[in-house]
């Protein structure tokens, strides 16, 4: 049995080069997609917000999830839970807008459980995101399972 060729990034790891769309589902190879998010990239808190919410209010949950994925993997150990559910919530929708209810709505609240216990850090509208992950979730749970719109449902990250 031969080996599996597989894509591989600029530093030699794998990584699929198929195209994705808005919602990170792969594309077939040579259709055009939408950007890739580059992994890895040190951002400031503040910057990792700008940019995720930008990335939410252009239906791309999926991308704002590699953003925040970033932060949870490079911040101090005490912060890493709070990226890591805001990049649940992030999947959250990407799921909801897939018309996968009950994973989007499963992501949700455990987004929603992993920021609960922090303030507000950074200006982060943690009050807010949580009462509107429990809000979607609820509504995906009672739901006909079709797929939300991602834009539409995009949540506001920051109180400011």
């Amino acid at each position: 049995m031969g080996q599996v060729s597989r894509d591989r990034d600029g530093e030699g790891r794998a990584r699929s080069a198929r195209p994705r769309d808005g919602l990170g589902r792969p594309l077939p190879y040579g259709v055009a997609g939408v950007e890739r998010q580059p992994e890895g990239v040190l951002r400031t808190p503040r910057g990792t917000l700008v940019e995720a919410q930008r990335l939410l209010d252009t239906g791309k949950p999926f991308h704002a999830h590699e953003v925040f994925e970033d932060a949870w993997k490079s911040r101090p150990e005490p912060e890493r839970d709070l990226w890591r559910g805001l990049a649940q919530l992030a999947v959250g929708l990407t799921h909801a807008a897939r018309g996968n209810a009950a994973g989007g709505a499963r992501l949700l609240e455990r987004g929603a459980d992993r920021i609960a216990g922090f303030g507000d850090p950074y200006d982060v509208d943690v009050s807010g995101l949580t009462a509107w992950a429990r809000d979607l979730a609820e509504r995906l749970e009672g739901g006909n399972g079709s797929p939300v719109d991602a834009r539409a449902e995009a949540p506001r990250l920051t109180l400011k």
